[in-house]
């Protein structure tokens, strides 16, 4: 089965069960295929939820024979070192430093800052003192920094 085929398959059984599909990796081969699957949420993946989803999608893979071959299937979070996709993934790191990459007319800017708040599709980021207002549909990467 292709990656593309699998891909929306998979992002079915995943947004019906409340999750976002972030990412699919396809890896191995005939005699062992690994399938990694990245899910999130506004409030952040436990354990629990990527058994849920790991079930979920193991039965479609075995009721409808969807791989014909070994395979193990791995469900996780993202990791905090992956681009945010969706909008509502960035509800949970309000008060985190992020590296965001995004245009503004015809310019691409980066900015490294904290992220105040979000308002509709809009997100506030504090840099040097100074808030910055950016929407969503103009951001081009964005990924929270770790701090220690």
């Amino acid at each position: 089965m292709e990656k593309a085929n699998l891909l929306q398959i998979f992002e079915e059984i995943v947004t019906s069960n409340g999750y976002l599909l972030i990412d699919l990796n396809l890896r191995g081969d005939n005699r062992l295929k690994i399938i990694e699957v990245f899910i999130d949420n506004e409030k952040g993946i436990t354990t629990d939820d990527c058994v849920l989803i790991s079930r979920a999608l193991t039965e479609k893979i075995e009721e409808d024979e969807l791989i014909n071959s070994n395979y193990r299937l791995d469900v996780s979070s993202p990791g905090i070192d992956r681009p945010l996709k969706y909008l509502v993934q960035y509800q949970k790191h309000i008060n985190r430093k992020f590296e965001v990459t995004y245009k503004i007319e015809n310019e691409t800017k980066k900015l490294i800052g904290k992220l105040l708040k979000i308002k509709d599709d809009n997100l506030y980021f504090s840099e040097k003192n100074e808030e910055i207002k950016i929407n969503f549909q103009n951001i081009i990467n964005a990924k929270v920094l770790i701090s220690f």
